[in-house]
């Protein structure tokens, strides 16, 4: 998987150590080991309408 926020590549299946911030070891978010951004796995994949507004945006809205 890639970090939405720092483009760093992890595999997302190799869970990090307990958060601080989290009350127990249920919690399913997948977090970046380089930056800490921490993600839903629902929300992993984009939607087809995130990435149509991406390439608009990097090909300059040509």
């Amino acid at each position: 998987m890639q970090c939405k926020l720092c483009g760093y590549i992890f595999d997302e299946t190799k869970k990090p150590e307990t958060c601080n911030h989290c009350m127990g070891s249920s919690c399913n978010k997948i977090k970046c080991p380089n930056c800490g951004y921490e993600v839903l796995p629902e929300f992993k994949i984009e939607s087809k309408l995130i990435n149509f507004l991406k390439r608009r945006i990097k090909s300059g809205n040509k």
